[in-house]
């Protein structure tokens, strides 16, 4: 209990921390790819707390009330995800976080906003069953569906503790790719972009602003870290070595995602449906090869 609560308080002040610093390393990056300068490291951070100053302008209560409601549910699937809880609960929370969003910007009444929040509608018809396959690969590997039990690793028939990775290696190349669609990156930026060349203006929070646009923006913080805790969960087994593996897995999978963001070009988004399905399928392989071993 003691660890559960260690570990839920640290994700509730560090990983703001760290969703911005990797927000930041993500803009210098890609200036670099693009042989610029760039911003310095601590940027999204200016910017939020800019937000914070601005006058409060909204286009009505319920926009702003479903907005906290996605911030709130964003942390407490973060804290389900540390303190070692059920992955179910866990992906079930953060789906509905996501459905908060989307009520969000089709309250608002605007063109804009309701276009981006139908292509994200279709981005979770996208995802969420690669999501899904992930937690049941993780139940057939380690016999649980328990967060706290998967860091453990699975002990096998040799009597030996196993990361997850070898064996759901189709699982992990699926999920990496949903990623893309998870982190808002291109060629799946298609609800909202970070990126200036978003033709529906800003997308889905085309008309949020100020501390409502702050609250999302720390949102999406808190939600990348714990997206990276699930690379993580498939290199951890219970080891200071597979939790360095994990990490150092964590930091080239999100390179990896900036290196895709700024060498792709936007695609449609029956393309987004079309191959998150067929990669599902390679999950699917996946699965029937883990109930056999």
């Amino acid at each position: 209990m003691i660890k559960m609560i260690i570990a839920v308080l640290a994700y509730l002040i560090l990983a703001p921390v760290v969703g911005g610093v990797l927000a930041g390393l993500d803009r210098i990056i890609s200036a670099r790819m693009q042989r610029k300068v760039g911003p310095p490291l601590f940027q999204p951070f200016y910017d939020v707390l800019k937000l914070m100053e601005k006058e409060r302008i909204t286009v009505n209560n319920a926009m702003d009330f479903y907005v906290g409601c996605f911030f709130l549910f964003v942390i407490v699937t973060g804290c389900f995800f540390f303190a070692g809880m059920d992955l179910l609960l866990v992906i079930f929370t953060l789906t509905l976080a996501s459905v908060f969003l989307i009520v969000a910007a089709f309250s608002t009444g605007s063109a804009y906003p309701q276009l981006g929040a139908e292509r994200e509608l279709l981005q979770m018809m996208a995802y969420e069953p690669m999501v899904l396959i992930t937690a049941v690969g993780f139940y057939l590997f380690n016999g649980s569906f328990n967060v706290s039990s998967i860091v453990n690793g699975s002990v096998l028939a040799d009597g030996n503790v196993h990361m997850a990775f070898p064996y759901m290696i189709g699982i992990f190349v699926g999920f990496l790719y949903i990623l893309t669609i998870k982190f808002r990156k291109s060629p799946f930026d298609l609800s909202m972009s970070h990126h200036a060349h978003q033709e529906l203006v800003a997308g889905l929070k085309t008309e949020f602003s100020g501390k409502t646009l702050a609250l999302v923006e720390i949102a999406h913080w808190y939600e990348n870290v714990f997206l990276l805790g699930f690379v993580f969960l498939f290199f951890a087994n219970g080891t200071i070595l597979g939790y360095v593996i994990g990490i150092v897995a964590c930091l080239i999978t999100y390179f990896f995602e900036t290196f895709i963001d700024n060498n792709f070009a936007r695609m449609k988004w029956n393309v987004a449906i079309n191959t998150a399905w067929v990669v599902a399928l390679i999950g699917m392989v996946n699965i029937i090869v883990l109930y056999y071993l």
